[in-house]
């Protein structure tokens, strides 16, 4: 039954994603109870916000190793590429952490205050390494998602997690975390990169590097390469600027510290419940064997998403939000109640993800990832309008950032869904 089959192949990713996203919960609620809580999930959410930014457009990479990396000779091509994106990414992120370059992109331009964008800096510098942790991690698990190893890169990611949530515990009681509470996410977040990267290379070696075709890599040249993942990183890119540039209207605003604490709680519990549905887009490549294999993942798609929807209003909707946001989380009343808006709001992104994700997956199948590119600056414009709009009919706070992702989300789905299927084919049989 191809539904099993692709349940199979989805369930190790989907797992993961949930897990991941529960490490993210721990890691919000130590922060909760360092000194200077609000402070620290401020700075963290600003910090991590221009580190993901930076490192957004390298994720994709795993495509690229997925789709691109064939044989041995194409692999090395491929792998030269990642490491220079990687390390030039990477090299972005000192100048913020040292330089006047960041003080004006953090204290003034977000408007932050001077010893709250001192900690932001300083978390930015000691992220330098997640851009380039984060392209040899994808590009691994591209490679094993290639052969359909999703255990592996499962197992990777769980593992990651758990080295984490240790991180966590084991940081908590320490002085000089307490001393400098911003310590806390940052060595827990390298500490699950570490051990990802770990058990992903180990995986490629046992189940990947022999089972490549040797070879030479035909027309895949740098160019080509670049040309298939420049839509990609650029698309990538926008949706990693879509954080700090609501960051920065936000944190301008009324009350910015609160709002940023605010909105570092929910994205990334939300992010918990929708963030597995991005994996749709992995399903054509691996299933294009298959006869008819579209119709099947657009309707498991479709299940997939009305799924991660009525979890999510089940446990935003209801009295149950404030138990995990307080009793789980640990954050006090007045910062709960500026989640519960954005909350509701992030109740619909699955129904957006669903669509990208499908259509995404078919783009990269057929090579057309230029088709992709008009997404982004779709969502980055409509984001920026309603950023701009709203606030003088009297949204703000999280509640505005919130609304203008969604925004952003529900137009890029219309865009890539018109670009690479279009109204007839989509509704059609189909291809």
């Amino acid at each position: 039954m191809i539904y099993a089959q692709l349940a199979r192949f989805l369930f190790p990713l989907v797992l993961t994603m949930v897990v991941y996203g529960l490490s993210g919960q721990v890691l919000n609620g130590g922060m909760a109870r360092v000194p200077r809580a609000t402070e620290t999930l401020a700075a963290f959410g600003l910090a991590w916000g221009v580190t993901d930014f930076l490192a957004s457009p390298i994720s994709q990479v795993r495509q690229v190793g997925l789709v691109l990396a064939t044989s041995t000779a194409s692999l090395r091509r491929v792998r030269n590429f990642v490491l220079v994106a990687g390390l030039g990414l990477s090299a972005i992120l000192p100048l913020l952490g040292m330089t006047q370059l960041g003080n004006w992109v953090i204290e003034d331009l977000h408007g932050v205050e001077a010893g709250l964008g001192k900690v932001v800096r300083s978390g930015i510098l000691y992220f330098s390494f997640i851009p380039i942790l984060e392209a040899w991690n994808r590009f691994y698990s591209g490679l094993l998602l290639q052969v359909r190893r999703t255990e592996i890169v499962s197992l990777a990611t769980l593992a990651g997690i758990g080295a984490n949530i240790l991180a966590v515990f084991a940081l908590l009681p320490l002085e000089w975390v307490r001393h400098q509470p911003i310590l806390l996410p940052v060595v827990a977040v390298y500490a699950g990169y570490a051990v990802n990267l770990g058990i992903l290379f180990r995986g490629y070696q046992r189940c990947v590097k022999k089972s490549l075709p040797t070879g030479e890599s035909g027309e895949l040249t740098y160019l080509y390469i670049l040309k298939f993942f420049w839509p990609l990183a650029l698309v990538m890119a926008i949706q990693g600027f879509s954080r700090p540039l609501i960051n920065l209207f936000v944190s301008r605003g009324a009350d910015g510290k609160d709002a940023l604490a605010a909105l570092a709680v929910v994205y990334s519990l939300a992010h918990l419940l929708y963030g597995w549905v991005n994996e749709i887009r992995s399903l054509p490549a691996a299933f294009k064997q298959v006869p008819d294999h579209l119709r099947y993942i657009r309707r498991f798609a479709g299940g997939c998403g009305l799924l991660s929807f009525v979890i999510m209003m089940l446990m935003f909707w209801t009295p149950l939000r404030d138990i995990i946001l307080i009793e789980w989380i640990g954050i006090g009343p007045e910062l709960a109640a500026l989640c519960a808006t954005p909350l509701f709001l992030f109740t619909f992104f699955p129904l957006a993800v669903m669509v990208r994700g499908y259509v995404n997956g078919i783009a990269l199948v057929e090579h057309r990832t230029r088709a992709l590119a008009p997404s982004a600056p779709s969502r980055i414009g409509i984001i920026l309008v309603v950023l701009m709009v709203l606030p003088g009919m009297g949204i703000s706070g999280a509640t505005l950032g919130v609304t203008a992702l969604l925004c952003g989300f529900v137009l890029e789905a219309t865009v890539v869904w018109v670009g690479v299927r279009g109204w007839q084919r989509w509704f059609g049989r189909a291809q």
